[in-house]
Order: C-alpha cells, then structure tokens, then sequence
C-alpha cells in the first residue's frame, strides 16, 4: 500500500494519538494547523511532525497532503470538511461527524462528486471484535437479535466553560458519548430505528445532562439507550436474541466479549484485535478505503446516526444557537 501524507486539524490529545497511530500504520503527518501557531509548534515538536501550518488556506493548498485529519470541536467539523473535499482531500473526522443529518448528506454528496473519502473516526466500526461480531450474529450467533441495551455514563468536571456544557460548541452527552451507543445500536440492529422515544434533564448552560432513548426498527428490533455526563456508568452493551446474549464491557475500544446460551446457559468468550490500537484500526481502514476509490458507503452507519439523533433532538427541543442563524 502507499504510503500516505496527513495533515491534522486541532492538536489536543485525541490529534496526538492518532499521529502514533498513522505513524505506525505505514502513514506519515506531514503537517498540523492548531489555534495558535506556537500551539502547531509545539504539537511537531513533541510529536515528531515536520509542518506547523498558519492557516487553513496553507493547509488545503499543500499539494503534498492525501488525508486531513480533524480533532476540533463538533460545530467546527462542516466547515473544515468542506473546504478539504473543495481543495481535493480526503477527510478522517472526530466524532460526530458533523451536528446534524443535513451537513452530514452535504459532505457526503460532495465527497461522492468529488471521488473522495470521508470517513468518521469511531471506533465502534473499525474495532476487530464488532466486525467478527457482526459476521457471527448474522450467522445466527444467538439467534434471532431481539433487544440491545446499552449504557455510557462520564464524570465530567463541573466547569460551565468546558465544551462538554457548552451549547454554542455542541455539548452536551448526545454528541459527545451517545454517539459511541447509537453507532454500536446501529452497527448490530438490522436497519435504522424508525420509532423512537426519549426523556431528557438537561444541564444549566442548555445541554442534555442525561437521557434515555428508546428504539425499534421494522424488524421490530428494540435498543434502550442511558446516558449522562455526571453519574459514572460502566460502558456496557447488551445484544439478546433468541438463543442467547453477547455482553461487552468497555464497549467503544473492546477487545472481547462473552456469549451466554440460553439452551445451556454455557459461556463463550470471543477475543480479537487489542483495545490499545483501536486507533490504527480506524487509520488502517481509511487508508484501504483510499486505496480501493471506496468513496460510496464509508458514511452509511454515520448517516443513520446522525438522523436519530436529529430525531432525538427534535424530541427534546434542542437546537443549537447556529443552528438558528
């Protein structure tokens, strides 16, 4: 395979691991544009990068670059993906992709006009585990899937200028850590919910605190999804059919997972891929799928997602400011 040229968008420590992760996955950061110039300088310092770009305009017009890589806040990604598939780049983006559906189907009928990749960095669909997963409930695993149950609950410190709180930014526990249960729900549920409920608290500056979701799909399919920014839950993820249950712990970056039997009761652990390298899954998977022109279907889990937590939000209410203007 080519050896592909990254730049990178934002230089927290998200944009950090991922820069281990391309180096050691036949990739090379080439390239980084932060908030500040002495912050890009910084980050090519510590991390081994040879570029600290100024300004976007730099960035898009460095012939050099394959792939940008954006690791900025929610209400950020529309922009900086437009403007890489305008100059030519294909795109690896943080989750969430973008804040709502109608950005998402933007950047993904561009992508396609362009034949160009973009790709949302989540985990859930790179992970060896949920691939091989996937293929042996399909096979009939445990049987016909009925329910999912799925949980994700943080800790975040008060703090009213994080942008976990912050509206403007996109906060909120939705964005920020539903995303990883909806993706799981959509990856093993047999096609997108098309009923829905929820309730919702939300948090002084806005944003929803905790929620839950229900939903069921037209194989009749259910998923319960609990989440909140501040009561800690264990990340844990339930699929139950007919003939057993998969649990998984630790479900957005998981390396195992155990299978109980109905008939039996009988255990079966299934172990594959390693949970420190979840990121070189995601770097592995975008660079096959630049190499193979698979610019089509990179976007269609996202895509489902991104319509239920539309819907979501539209059951709560919740717009966010720019969303207004």
């Amino acid at each position: 395979m080519k050896k592909y040229c990254w730049a990178m968008i934002g230089a927290g420590t998200i944009a950090k691991e991922m820069t281990q992760a391309i180096q050691k996955v036949n990739g090379e950061v080439y390239g980084v544009l932060s908030t500040t110039l002495e912050k890009a300088q910084n980050f090519c310092r510590e991390n081994g990068v040879k570029n600290a770009f100024e300004s976007v305009e730099e960035i898009m017009e460095d012939p050099k670059i394959d792939i940008i890589y954006i690791a900025t806040p929610h209400n950020s990604h529309y922009f900086y993906i437009k403007k890489a598939l305008e100059a030519g780049k294909h795109v690896l983006c943080e989750k969430v992709l973008t804040v709502n559906a109608k950005q998402a189907k933007e950047v993904s009928d561009l992508a396609k006009k362009k034949k160009l990749v973009v790709m949302e960095a989540m985990t859930i669909y790179h992970m060896p585990l949920f691939k091989l997963l996937q293929k042996k409930i399909e096979e009939g695993l445990i049987g016909q899937v009925k329910m999912l149950q799925i949980n994700f609950g943080s800790h975040k410190e008060y703090n009213l200028e994080n942008r976990f709180f912050n509206k403007s930014l996109a906060g909120g526990a939705l964005l920020d850590i539903g995303v990883y249960a909806l993706a799981f729900s959509r990856y093993f549920m047999s096609s997108q919910p098309v009923n829905l409920a929820t309730m919702v608290n939300y948090f002084e500056t806005g944003v929803d605190e905790q929620s839950i979701i229900t939903m069921k799909n037209f194989q009749q399919e259910m998923a319960v999804i609990t989440l909140t920014m501040q009561a800690k839950q264990p990340k844990r993820a339930l699929i139950s059919g007919t003939k057993g249950y998969v649990e998984v712990l630790n479900y957005p970056r998981a390396e195992s997972a155990s299978v109980t039997f109905t008939k039996n009761g009988k255990k079966e652990i299934i172990e594959v891929g390693e949970t420190h390298r979840a990121l070189e899954y995601e770097v592995k998977d975008m660079q096959e799928l630049v190499e193979q022109g698979e610019y089509e279907h990179s976007l269609s889990y996202t895509l489902d997602v991104l319509h239920t937590m539309d819907n979501v939000r539209n059951e709560w209410g919740l717009i966010y400011p720019f969303e207004q203007a």
